[in-house]
C-alpha cells in the first residue's frame, strides 16, 4: 500500500441494465426462478458435512468484528467498519485525543463495498444495488451529517476516483453521457457540483484512460484506436498541444503509474513497460523527450508494477517498490522506509506486512500482517519511537498452529511449459495419508493469478481433511507476456491441460486419493469447472460452478455497453465468433453444446444480478442437464451479483458446498 496515496481506488467495473425488482412476484426476477432449488434441498446438502470439526464455516467466512482500519489525515481519528448484530458493517469515527467513537456511516440494505478518508473532516463510501455494479460514489462529514451522492445518476458506473490533495474536489471518470465510454468529471465532495473536464466523442476511437497530475491538471490520455492499438498522448507544456508519445499493440504494456515530483523535470514519470522485455519492469521516463532516463527495478520471472511513494512533507521521493512472485515481495527504496522495513522485518519474520493507513506526516502508519496461517492482525507503527502495538486481531479464533500449509509448487505442462502454482495442505496429507483434493481454477482467466497468503476457502478444506490445488495456469498474470499471451485462444483446451498437469503432479507426490478429486471455481472458474467434468470425466468425483460462464455465444451477446470497445481483444483472447473455424472451436468449449458428456454430479451457484455473467450462463446448465434427466442443485441469490459479499449468503453458499463434497465423497 502506498503511504500517502490519497487515490481512493480504481474500480474497473461492468454494468448492465438488470436490477433488483420488487421480489413480491415472481415473474419480475432475474432469470427462470423455476429452476432454482428449494429450501428443502439446500438444507439437505448442508446436511452432508458431518463431523467432530473444531472450526465451523462461520469461524472463516462471518466477517470481523471489526475491519479496515484507517488513520484520518491529520492523525486525530481512528476510522473502522464494526458489524452489528445483523451483520451489517458501519464506519465508525474515534477521537483518538477524547477516546469518543461515532457512528458515520451507516450500512443499510446494500453493501458499504469501500471507503476512506478525503479531508481530515470528511468521509467516502461506495455502493451498488444487490451486486448489480452501479457504483455510486458517496460523501459524509464524520459525524454522518452533510451526506451527499456526488454521482446520482442512474446506470452508469465509476472507471476511476482520485482524490486532489489539499482542495476540496475529487475527479472521477464516469459514462454519464455514452455508456460505452468514459469522460472526468471534477466534483466538490463538500457541495457536489460537477463540471466536465474533457470530453470523450470517437466511440470507435475512445479514451480509455486519463492522466492527472498532484494539482488536478489533465496531462495525457490514451486512446484504444479500433480496440487493438493503445495510443498514449502527452500535452506539451509549452505548447498545450497534446502529442503521440507511444503507440502500441493492446498485449503489450507502456502505462504511467504517477508523475515524479520528486524531480524538477515536470515531463518525468515513473511507468511499467514490458516493451523490448517479455516481463514487465518499471522505468523512469521522460514523456516530453519519448526516452527512459533510467531503469528502475525488474525481475528475471516476474512482472513488476507497483510502487509506493512519500506525500508532500518528504517531496514525494520513492518509497518502495512491490510485485507479486512466489510470496508479496517488497524492495524498500527511501531511507525512510528502509528503518520502516528492517524494523517490521526483524519484528514479524517471515510473515508478509503491508502499510494499510497513514497520516499525513507518516507519523503514525497501520501496518497489516498476515501469513498462509495468519488471516491479519492491524498493528499501529509510531515512525517517531520506532514502536509496534497491536492494535486489532481480524480473526482470533482461527489459531495459526490449526491451520493448514499453503506450499508453492512448480511443475512442467505437457507441452514444456513451467507452471507455477500453489496447494494447500491438511495435517493428514504431510503425515502420508492421501486425502481428498479440491482443484480451484481462478477467475479471469486473462492477466489473473492464484498468490500467496491466508485464504479462507482453502483453509475451511483443509478443515474437512481436503486439500486444495490452485494452479496458475497459462493466461495467467504476472509471469510475462509470453506466458500470458500462450494462453490466448486456448481457454477450455491449454489452458484445462495446464489444470490437468496439476492434479497429475499433486497425485504423484503422494498427498492426493485420485479417486476423490472436485473442482470448483467462480466466474472463469466455474466455466473451468464445466470444461473440466466434460474434458476429463473420469478426473473428477463432483464439480461446484460459482457465477461460471456455459455458452461463449450467449456469454458475448450479453456484453454491456461498457465492454463493446473491448470486443476485439476479447476475440483475440477467447476467440472470434465471427471467423467460422473459431466459431466451432468455441461451440467444442461451450459447456451447454457438451452436456452429453457431464456424467458427474454438479452443483450451480449464481447471483441474480450478475452484470459480468448473466445469470442465463447458469440457468441455460441447469436447464439442459435437467432436460436430460440429470439433476443439478441450484442457488440463486437475488441481493448478489458477481460472487456473494452478504454474510448470511456466503455461509449458506459454503455450507452447502461442503455439503456437497462430502456427499460425492462418500459416495
Amino acid at each position: 500500500m502506498n503511504l500517502n496515496s490519497k487515490i481512493l481506488g480504481i474500480t474497473q467495473v461492468v454494468i448492465t441494465s438488470l436490477m433488483i425488482n420488487a421480489q413480491t412476484k415472481e415473474s419480475k426476477l432475474p432469470g427462470d426462478p423455476t429452476l432454482v432449488s428449494s429450501k428443502a434441498t439446500i438444507e439437505k446438502l448442508i446436511s452432508y458435512d458431518k463431523g467432530n470439526f473444531k472450526y465451523k464455516v462461520e469461524d472463516y467466512f462471518a466477517r470481523p468484528k471489526a475491519s479496515q482500519f484507517k488513520i484520518s489525515p491529520d492523525g486525530l481519528y481512528l476510522s473502522y467498519k464494526e458489524k452489528d448484530k445483523d451483520s451489517k458493517n458501519h464506519v465508525y469515527v474515534k477521537d483518538l485525543k477524547s477516546g469518543k467513537i461515532t457512528k458515520a456511516l451507516v450500512e443499510k440494505d446494500d453493501l458499504i463495498r469501500s471507503y476512506g478518508w478525503l479531508d481530515k473532516k470528511r468521509l467516502f463510501y461506495t455502493q451498488d444495488k444487490g451486486g448489480n455494479e452501479n457504483i455510486h460514489l458517496y460523501a459524509a462529514d464524520i459525524d454522518g451529517k452533510n451526506l451527499k451522492d456526488l454521482t446520482p445518476f442512474e446506470g452508469i458506473t465509476l472507471n476511476s476516483v482520485r482524490l486532489i490533495k489539499d482542495t476540496e474536489f475529487v475527479i472521477v471518470s464516469m459514462n454519464k453521457n455514452n455508456k460505452q465510454i468514459f469522460e472526468p468529471y471534477k466534483i466538490n465532495f463538500n457541495t457536489g457540483e460537477i463540471t466536465q473536464l474533457y470530453e470523450n466523442k470517437d466511440v470507435k476511437s475512445p479514451i480509455d484512460d486519463y492522466l492527472f497530475d498532484r494539482q488536478g491538471n489533465l496531462r495525457g490520455y490514451t486512446i484504444l484506436e479500433n480496440g487493438l492499438t493503445t495510443k498514449l498522448f502527452y500535452k506539451d507544456l509549452q505548447t498545450g498541444k497534446f502529442n503521440l508519445v507511444k503507440a502500441t499493440d493492446w498485449k503489450d504494456t507502456f502505462s504511467v503509474i504517477s508523475f515524479n515530483d520528486n524531480s524538477k523535470n515536470k515531463d518525468e514519470v515513473y511507468l511499467v513497460t514490458n516493451l523490448g522485455s517479455d516481463k514487465s519492469r518499471i522505468v523512469l521516463y521522460d514523456l516530453k523527450k519519448n526516452a527512459i532516463i533510467k531503469e528502475v527495478y525488474s525481475n528475471p520471472t516476474f512482472d513488476v508494477s507497483s510502487i509506493a511513494q512519500a506525500g508532500k512533507s518528504r517531496n514525494y521521493e520513492l518509497d518502495y517498490i512491490s510485485y507479486n512472485g512466489i510470496k508479496n515481495e517488497t524492495i524498500p527504496v527511501s531511507k525512510f522506509y528502509k528503518e520502516i522495513h528492517d524494523k517490521l522485518t526483524s519484528e514479524f519474520g517471515d510473515k508478509q506486512f503491508g502499510i494499510a493507513s497513514s497520516d499525513d506526516k507518516n507519523e503514525k502508519l497501520l501496518v497489516v500482517v498476515d501469513s498462509d496461517k495468519l488471516y491479519g492482525k492491524y498493528y499501529e507503527y509510531d515512525t517517531k519511537t520506532k514502536t509496534t502495538k497491536l492494535l486489532f486481531d481480524l480473526m482470533p479464533q482461527l489459531k495459526e498452529e490449526d491451520m493448514a500449509e499453503m506450499r508453492p509448487i512448480q511443475f512442467k505442462s505437457r507441452d514444456g511449459l513451467t507452471i507455477h502454482g500453489y496447494i494447500t495442505l491438511p495435517k493428514a496429507a504431510l503425515n502420508g495419508e492421501k486425502v481428498p483434493l479440491i482443484v480451484n481454477p481462478h477467475g479471469g482467466p486473462q492477466g489473473i493469478r492464484d498468490d500467496w497468503g491466508f485464504n479462507p476457502e482453502t483453509q475451511l478444506f483443509a478443515s474437512r481433511g481436503y486439500a486444495t490445488l490452485q494452479v496458475n495456469f497459462r493466461i495467467s498474470g504476472g509471469y510475462g507476456k509470453e506466458f500470458q499471451t500462450s494462453g490466448y485462444k486456448q481457454i477450455g483446451r491449454k489452458a484445462m491441460d495446464d489444470v490437468e498437469d496439476g492434479v497429475k503432479y499433486a497425485i504423484e507426490q503422494g498427498w492426493i486419493d485420485k479417486k476423490k478429486v472436485a473442482i470448483y471455481g467462480g466466474s472463469h472458474g466455474g466455466y473451468a469447472t464445466l470444461m473440466g467434468l466434460i474434458k476429463t470425466p473420469d478426473l473428477y468425483a463432483c464439480g461446484v460452478d460459482y457465477v461460471g460462464v456455459s455458452n461463449i455465444f450467449t456469454f458475448f451477446d450479453s456484453f454491456p455497453e461498457y465492454w463493446k470497445p473491448y470486443k476485439e481483444m476479447v476475440k483475440q483472447i477467447w476467440y472470434d465468433l465471427d471467423n467460422p473455424e473459431e466459431a466451432k472451436i468455441a461451440k467444442e468449449v461451450s459447456p451447454v453444446f457438451q452436456i452429453d458428456k457431464i456424467k458427474k454430479p454438479l452443483f450451480v451457484v449464481q447471483g441474480a444480478n450478475d452484470p459480468r455473467v448473466n445469470i442465463n450462463e447458469s440457468d441455460q446448465i441447469v436447464k439442459a442437464l435437467r432436460s436430460k434427466g440429470f439433476e443439478v442443485p441450484y442457488m440463486v441469490k437475488y441481493d448478489e451479483g458477481h460472487g456473494f459479499g452478504k454474510e448470511p449468503n456466503r455461509i449458506e453458499f459454503y455450507k452447502s458446498m461442503l455439503g456437497f463434497f462430502a456427499e460425492n465423497f462418500n459416495k
